[in-house]
């Protein structure tokens, strides 16, 4: 099983698990936080660029393949997504690096299996 389809298969059966459980807080952040990425005054594909930015400057490896993978399905290309990975190393230092690596890694197996 390829990382991309680990990292979905896993994100998937835990949301069910946690959405499952009716917790009405949980629940409203959840949709709070699909709605965020809704088109609007910005379009879904900004907003899943910025997502990724904010996710790789603050270190999420779990929010910068989710983010990588909407991304991807916004219809970002490569020379792109390294723009994006320029303005997250700027604005986060290079303790991004490493995650630049991981986030470059899926990013290759995303692209690959297009």
């Amino acid at each position: 099983m390829s990382q991309v389809e680990a990292f979905n298969e896993y994100r998937s059966k835990m949301n069910e698990v946690i959405l499952g459980k009716q917790n009405l807080v949980i629940n409203r952040l959840f949709n709070l936080d699909t709605n965020t990425y809704a088109d609007g005054a910005l379009s879904t594909k900004t907003k899943e660029m910025l997502g990724l930015v904010a996710s790789m400057v603050l270190r999420c490896d779990d929010c910068i393949k989710y983010h990588l993978g909407k991304c991807h399905e916004e219809g970002i290309n490569t020379a792109e997504m390294y723009e994006i990975f320029a303005v997250a190393n700027i604005v986060g230092g290079t303790i991004v690096i490493p995650h630049t690596r991981r986030a470059a890694e899926y990013w290759e197996e995303l692209t690959s299996t297009k």
